[in-house]
């Protein structure tokens, strides 16, 4: 007995082309999938906060990561907005993100600490927040020098968030993190 629904339909590559592109790529793709676990392994074993909040990839390339913390009970205050230290947690992992994934490229052993952080909290965060660090070249940089340098070289690496569901491309909050590099003994 043969399905009705199992006939094979032919393929039509204009319906394909007039489709438009989705604005964010699918999180099922291996390399999104296999950071994805990797920020859940380290959270799970390392930092519990990080796996409590669970960021996920929204976009990764060696200039730009861009991570999504949603909102929901564990990440909201009393007032429905996102805590802030889920906040300082997403801006975290982004930056340090980007930097282990460039130090990876790079093929070097380094030691990666943040020396410290200014956050500027400018609206409530009222729904699902991304965390974007567009400072690849920046990181690039530091890890040619402190490949070469005897002690740690310093630089502020910065992360915006925004919250596109409620404030659409404006940011709810500024952070630079001073991230500090050292060539691994």
């Amino acid at each position: 007995m043969q399905l009705r629904h199992s006939a094979t339909v032919p393929f039509d590559k204009r319906y394909v082309d007039a489709t438009p592109a989705r604005t964010l790529p699918s999180l099922r793709r291996p390399w999104y999938l296999k950071e994805n676990l990797r920020v859940l392994a380290f959270g799970l074993l390392r930092v519990p906060l990080i796996g409590y909040v669970a960021p996920r990839v929204v976009e990764l390339s060696d200039d730009r990561v861009v991570f999504r913390i949603r909102l929901r009970r564990r990440t909201r205050n009393h007032i429905g907005s996102m805590y802030c230290g889920v906040l300082c947690t997403g801006a975290d992992v982004t930056a340090a993100s980007l930097a282990i994934r460039s130090i990876e490229l790079a093929g070097q052993k380094m030691s990666l600490v943040f020396k410290d952080m200014k956050a500027s909290f400018l609206r409530r965060a009222e729904g699902d927040t991304l965390f974007a660090c567009a400072d690849g070249p920046l990181i690039r940089d530091m890890i040619a020098e402190a490949a070469t340098a005897p002690g740690r070289v310093e630089r502020p690496v910065t992360v915006t968030a925004t919250c596109p569901s409620a404030s659409g491309a404006e940011a709810v909050a500024r952070f630079t993190l001073t991230l500090s590099l050292k060539q691994a003994a």
